[in-house]
């Protein structure tokens, strides 16, 4: 599985407070970014994979709404979060 307990541990303890650290939103945009980055990639392979489409339009939905919630609660926090994973916005 590209996405195991010891990958989830690495990205929360590089970008949240510590590894078990799972709730903060820099945490789980960072998730999301590498799930994202992981579907972007099959979907490169797999055109016609609509269910998988699906899913992806979803988590950068989701991703969306996190960063809007950051940006609204903390401008700081959302520059750096955006600064280090190299997002657009």
């Amino acid at each position: 599985m590209y996405l195991d307990a010891a990958k989830k541990q690495e990205i929360f303890g590089q970008y949240g407070k510590s590894n078990t650290d799972t709730g903060s939103s820099e945490a789980q945009i960072a998730l999301f970014s590498y799930r994202i980055s992981h579907l972007t990639e099959h979907m490169k392979l797999n055109r016609k994979d609509y269910s998988t489409e699906r899913a992806l339009t979803m988590l950068v939905g989701k991703r969306r709404r996190l960063l809007d919630y950051l940006k609204a609660n903390d401008i700081e926090r959302y520059r750096a979060i955006i600064k280090t994973l190299g997002l657009r916005r």
